[in-house]
This record gives C-alpha cells, sequence and structure tokens, in this order.
C-alpha cells in the first residue's frame, strides 16, 4: 500500500502584507490526505508536531504549487528541509507539458466533473482574522480533494486537460509516475533534519 500524502496551505496573511517575503508567511491551517489511511487531517500551528512524523514517513508528498509555496514557508517551521522528501509539484509538470501555470480550479474545471475549489486563498486570510478556523480547515480540505482527484486523473489516464484562450477543452500529457527506482525504493522514513 502506497504511502503517499497530498497536501495544501492556507496561511494568516498575504504577500502583500509581508512585502513578498515569504519568511514572514504564517500558517493558518496545513490539511492532508493520507492514501494509506484513506483519511483527511487538518492541522494548526500547535499540532505541526503531529504532522513532521507523518510527512516524514510519506513515500511521496503531492501538491499544487507546492515546490514554489506550499513547502518553503511550511521550512519556516521544520528543522530539516522539506524539500528533501520525495515530492510532486503537479503545478510544475503541467507548467513543463503546456508550458505555462494555470490555476487549480481552472485545471479541476476542465478535467473533472463536479470538482470544484470553494472558495480562494483571501477569503481564507478573512476567515483567520475573524476566528472562522473550522471554515478554513474545510476550505483547505477541499483544495486537498481537488489536488488529489486531479493527481488520481493525471496517473490513471496520463493525461490532464486545460481550455485555451478561446474556450476549448485540450488535453495534454503527463506522468505522474516516481522519476527513479531509487525513488521508488526509498526507506519508510525520510531523515532530513541537520546532525
Amino acid at each position: 500500500m502506497t504511502n503517499e500524502i497530498v497536501i495544501d496551505i492556507e496561511t494568516q496573511n498575504s504577500f502583500t502584507e509581508v512585502e513578498n517575503d515569504f519568511k514572514k508567511l504564517k500558517i493558518s491551517v496545513v490539511s492532508i490526505y493520507q492514501y494509506s489511511t484513506d483519511t483527511y487531517q487538518s492541522f494548526v500551528e500547535s499540532e505541526f508536531g503531529k504532522l513532521w512524523a507523518i510527512l516524514e514517513k510519506a513515500d511521496r508528498i503531492i501538491g499544487y504549487n507546492s515546490e514554489h509555496f506550499d513547502m518553503p514557508i511550511l521550512n519556516n517551521y521544520y528543522m530539516g528541509d522539506l524539500l528533501l522528501l520525495p515530492h510532486l509539484d503537479i503545478m510544475k509538470k503541467v507548467k513543463d507539458s503546456i508550458g505555462v501555470r494555470i490555476k487549480l480550479s481552472d485545471l479541476a474545471e476542465a478535467t473533472l466533473d463536479n470538482v470544484n475549489k470553494s472558495a480562494d486563498g483571501l477569503q481564507a486570510i478573512r476567515w483567520w482574522k475573524e476566528g472562522k478556523i473550522d471554515e478554513i480547515k474545510k476550505y483547505c480540505e477541499q483544495d486537498v480533494r481537488v489536488t488529489k482527484e486531479i493527481y488520481d486523473f493525471g496517473k490513471a489516464n496520463k493525461q490532464l486537460f486545460y481550455k485555451n484562450f478561446s474556450g476549448e477543452t485540450i488535453p495534454f500529457a503527463v506522468n505522474f509516475d516516481c522519476q527513479t527506482a531509487a525513488d521508488a525504493m526509498k526507506k519508510n522514513i525520510n531523515l532530513t533534519l541537520p546532525l
């Protein structure tokens, strides 16, 4: 059974509030889906100790724009380097295939039936300021669900879809398999902490 994990984060503040400094972005919620247990979980900052133990044992961490956004921000809280863990950034694969970055919601709308994002990151920041943590968790878990469905579809069909500027739905090839045999043979625990 695979131990892949799909991840998404929401922040307490925006890039404009912190003058585009990743080090100043604070996380409100991290949500994950674990294939090994078929469960969704959300974590607030005080629960990150539990999250690290899960991520360190992952066969692979899967996200959308996670290499550029989620993982670097999570690294602000982590003692090691989460980017050293086996990782798949679906947005990076999409850009490699079609040459442009597209929003998760646009990819989902073109690829999946009845799977959509429920809000946006700015709404999640407003919810944080209003103390609505449960709303953020629901939204973040929905983003994880959409990312998981995109991953499952791409892995099964070796393609996804996007809409071009004229509104035509276009298929494009993706390969979400592990890149090397060494990746597939990773140990059950990933050690990234400095000695």
